[in-house]
Parts: structure tokens; C-alpha cells; sequence
């Protein structure tokens, strides 16, 4: 049974811990078996058409079904989902890990991203219900939005260690040991709070709408990447896609208790939220991929480098997370922390659109990672706290599931659009360079990197729409002050506060 949370419990900090460490599985496992893939790859025998699937398998069923899993969060209770999404994680990573053949290893991919759907929402919705005093929020979300901005980044270099000194099966052991410790200390601290369930029948419909529809625009970008933007099955897929979500929309403005409440995305301030972290998803996953590529085969350096490479980076999101954004919050509105954030962010993707085959990492690498973290964690901190605050407590699980489907479809967006356009200008190049150059090996590393730095300037603009549409949308006052105006959503949520030792709390309609 649900318990009651006081503010005044001293369990909910250790509870962060064991939610925080979940996230960070979750979060890493996205990057983690990328540096893993080419052994991998090699160990089992898998084609090259079909050594994509291994990311894929993961991104569909994550990405698909966050929506569900989310909702059965506020029906089931999110300790409950919590720690079933931990020990189905965990299950399926052994089975990744004794994997004897591909079609072993893509089975445990798809069950690793089905239980990743319940997991991912219950633990964002489960800090949420848990931490509601202004200044307390804060922090707490500091350390998930450095979590949630740098995991990727440690993914990379744990994979590298891992695939360097061990074996690639330990990319997917290693989630084995954070599980255990996560669902045990959550069995042991975690509470939630009892009146925030929400009893209401499922509606199946709209799962079914929504995992399918989420499921061809993952699949669809996916497609886009490795046969083109105008091939058949790839606009078959995006107008399928299409169809259904809006079919979603529709079955979600009549049925009485759906699966996604309109109020959770209607209000401004969420949607802002929303789709301001899935633009600077789409810029980051992009910037992953191409500097590892960049680092490995331009500069030569080995997998485990390559993953410390990344580090200063990780340091920004975390300074930038917890010592500016947390700080700041309670004084600030959240759009003055994630409209510069953003802008910080893009300067130093802007640095890396100068990247060449002889580039200093010191001189120029180094500070656009630190630039990039900075700003990237400073944005993502208010981000993650804006996304459920306010929100009626019986709708937190499904308005973090929206915060993780905006990731999700942001990094299968960002891999696929930003991959083509360097792919196009890469052999662009290649194709007008061909006749004065030196050698063929010479040629197609000048190439690489033309096309990586292209995308990279995409990447920059991607990010200063974020950083506009942050500015835009995000009109909230500061979390702890008086000054949040009305929401506008006509979602039930009252629209004052309460006031009560100089912090303003949202009035929850119940």
C-alpha cells in the first residue's frame, strides 16, 4: 500500500539515491552497447544490414511504449512499476549478456526497451510525487537532470572500458549489479505518496494508437537514415505514423479516462518543456555519434580514450545541473536557466564546427565539451523539474513518460537527421575534391570530417530553436515564488498557491 510522504521525511534523500542510480542505467544503456557493437557484431556473426537492429529493437520498444508505461505508473503505483521495470531490466540485460546468437541478443534489446518503458516514467514521476517543497525540488532534480544530460556521455566511456578490458557481454552484465541495488533500496526506502494513484480504467485504444504510432515515426526515422527520406517504406512509415497519432488525439478528446490526459500537454509551459528538450536531444545524440566516429578513426584514439574524451563534458552537465540550475531556480524563472542554457550549449557546438584532422582536443575540444555541458545541464535541471510540476498528482506518471517519449523520439530524430546530412555532405565532397587529391585515404577522412562539421552546424540551429522555443513558452514564474502565473490549460489544476514558509506550492485540484 501506498504511505503518506511528509516533507519532513528523511527517506525520500535516500530514495533519490536508488532513483537516480535507475536512471543512470537507463540513461547509459542508450550509448553504452554502441561502443559494444562492432565486437559484438563479430562475436555472433551478425550482417552489417542487420547490425542496426540492435539499437533499433532497443528504441522501438522504449520509445513505443513509454505512453503505457507511464499511465500503468499512476494505475499500478510507481514503486510497484518501479521496481518490476528494475528486475525485468535486469532479466533481460543477463539474456543480452549470454546471448548465442542474434536472434538472442535483438529478443533481449526489445525486452530491455519494454521494461526501460515502465522503469524510465515511474522513476521521474516517483521524485515528483516525493519532493514538492520548492528549494528541496530543486536539488533533487539537479542531480536527475545531470544524471539524465551525462549518462549518455558515461555510457561511452564505461563501454569503452568494458568492450577494452573485458568483453562486450559486460556492457549488458554490468546493469545486473545497478538493478539490484536500485530495486533493493527501493523495496526498503522508497514511499509514495498515497493519494497519488489514479484508479481510472485503461484505456486501450489509445495504447494501441499511440505505442503503433510512436512506433513508425521511431521506426520511420530509422528507415530514413539507411534508405533515404523519399523511399516508399520510409514515407510509408511517416504517413502511418501520422494517421494513427492523430487517430490518438481524437480517441484521447472522448474517452473519459485516457490514456493521455490533453490538460498534461495543453499548458503552455509543459509544452514548451517538451518539445524544447526533444530539439536539443536531436543536436546531442547527433554530437555523440560523430565525435566518437571523429575521435576513433580521425584522431586514432582507442575506445577507452575516446569514452574519457567525454568526461569534461559529463563535469559541465553536472556543475551545470546542480550548481546553477539547482541554485538558481527558486530565484529565477526557469526560461532565463533554459533559453541560455540552450545558447550556451550551441556555442559550443559551434566550436566543433572548426574541427579538422589535425585539431587540438586542449585547444578546441576540450572547451566545447565543457561550454556544451555547462549549458546543456543547466537547461535540462529546470527542464526536468517544470515537466511534472504542477501537474495533478494522478497524471505525474504519464507527464514523465511525455518528458522521455520527448527524448526518446528526439535521439531517433537526431541519429537519423543529422546522419544523412553528413552522409550527403561527405560524398559531396569526396565528389569535388576527388581530382586534387593527395590520396584516396587522405580524401576520405577530409570528407568525414566536412560532413560531421556540417552536421554540427545543423546541430547549432537545432539548438537555438530550442533555446527560442524554451524563451517563447516557458512563462512560469520561479518554483518557490508568488509570481507563476494562472495556467492556462483549463486542466482542473487550481490556479493559485499556498503559501507557507516563504515558498509558494501549486494547489493540486483533487
Amino acid at each position: 500500500m501506498p504511505e503518506t510522504v511528509t516533507t519532513a521525511d528523511p527517506r525520500r534523500w535516500k530514495a533519490l539515491i536508488f532513483i537516480a542510480l535507475a536512471q543512470l542505467m537507463v540513461v547509459l544503456d542508450a550509448t553504452i552497447v554502441n561502443i559494444a557493437l562492432p565486437s559484438a557484431q563479430a562475436d555472433l556473426g551478425i550482417s552489417d544490414a542487420n547490425r542496426q537492429w540492435v539499437i533499433t529493437a532497443y528504441a522501438l520498444a522504449f520509445g513505443g511504449l513509454l505512453l503505457f508505461g507511464g499511465r500503468v505508473a499512476d494505475l499500478w503505483g510507481r514503486k510497484r512499476t518501479f521496481v518490476t521495470g528494475l528486475v525485468g531490466f535486469a532479466v533481460a540485460s543477463a539474456l543480452g549478456g549470454a546471448a548465442a546468437n542474434e536472434g538472442m541478443l535483438l529478443g533481449a534489446r526489445a525486452l530491455q526497451g519494454v521494461f526501460g518503458a515502465l522503469l524510465a516514467p515511474a522513476a521521474l514521476s516517483l521524485l515528483a510525487v516525493t519532493f514538492t517543497e520548492a528549494k528541496e525540488r530543486a536539488k533533487a532534480f539537479g542531480i536527475f537532470g545531470a544524471i539524465a544530460g551525462g549518462g549518455g556521455a558515461v555510457g561511452l566511456i564505461l563501454g569503452g572500458v568494458l568492450t577494452e578490458y573485458m568483453d562486450w557481454r559486460w556492457t549488458f552484465f554490468v546493469n545486473i549489479p545497478f538493478a539490484a541495488v536500485a530495486a533493493t533500496g527501493a523495496v526498503l526506502v522508497i514511499r509514495e505518496p498515497a493519494e497519488s494513484r489514479n484508479p481510472s480504467r485503461l484505456d486501450i485504444p489509445g495504447v494501441v494508437l499511440a505505442t503503433l504510432g510512436l512506433v513508425s515515426l521511431v521506426y520511420g526515422f530509422t528507415r530514413a537514415e539507411s534508405d533515404g527520406w523519399l523511399a516508399g517504406p520510409t514515407l510509408a512509415l511517416f504517413a502511418v505514423s501520422v494517421v494513427l497519432l492523430l487517430a490518438f488525439v481524437l480517441v484521447e478528446s472522448k474517452v473519459k479516462a485516457p490514456l493521455l490526459p490533453l490538460r498534461v500537454v495543453a499548458e503552455r509551459n509543459r509544452a514548451g518543456v517538451y518539445s524544447s528538450l526533444g530539439l536539443a536531444i536531436i543536436g546531442m545524440f547527433g554530437l555523440f555519434l560523430f565525435l566518437t566516429y571523429y575521435l576513433q578513426i580521425v584522431k586514432g584514439y582507442t575506445p577507452v580514450v575516446t569514452g574519457l574524451a567525454f568526461l569534461p563534458m559529463i563535469v559541465g552537465m553536472i556543475t551545470g545541473s546542480t550548481q546553477i540550475g539547482a541554485r538558481l531556480m527558486t530565484r529565477v524563472r526557469p526560461r532565463l536557466l533554459m533559453a541560455p542554457g540552450f545558447v550556451v550549449a550551441a556555442l559550443g557546438m559551434l566550436a566543433l564546427t572548426r574541427i579538422d584532422l589535425d585539431t587540438s582536443y586542449p585547444a578546441l575540444i576540450l572547451p566545447a565539451f565543457l561550454l556544451l555541458g555547462l549549458g546543456m545541464g543547466t537547461a535540462f535541471m529546470p527542464a526536468m523539474s517544470l515537466a511534472t510540476h504542477g501537474v495533478q498528482p494522478r497524471d505525474a506518471g504519464v507527464a514523465s513518460a511525455m518528458v522521455n517519449t520527448s527524448q526518446q523520439v528526439g535521439g531517433a530524430i537526431g541519429t537519423a537527421l543529422l546522419n544523412t546530412i553528413a552522409a550527403s555532405a561527405t560524398s559531396a565532397y569526396a565528389a569535388s575534391h576527388a581530382a586534387g587529391a593527395p590520396s584516396r585515404d587522405l580524401l576520405k577522412l577530409q570528407s568525414m570530417v566536412h560532413g560531421y562539421s556540417t552536421a554540427i552546424w545543423w546541430a547549432v540551429g537545432i539548438l537555438l530553436l530550442a533555446a527560442l522555443i524554451a524563451f517563447t513558452f516557458v512563462n512560469t514564474g520561479r518554483e518557490g515564488g508568488g509570481s507563476t502565473p494562472a495556467a492556462s490549460s483549463g486542466d482542473g489544476e487550481a490556479k493559485g498557491t499556498a503559501e507557507g514558509e516563504g515558498v509558494s506550492v501549486p494547489v493540486m485540484a483533487h
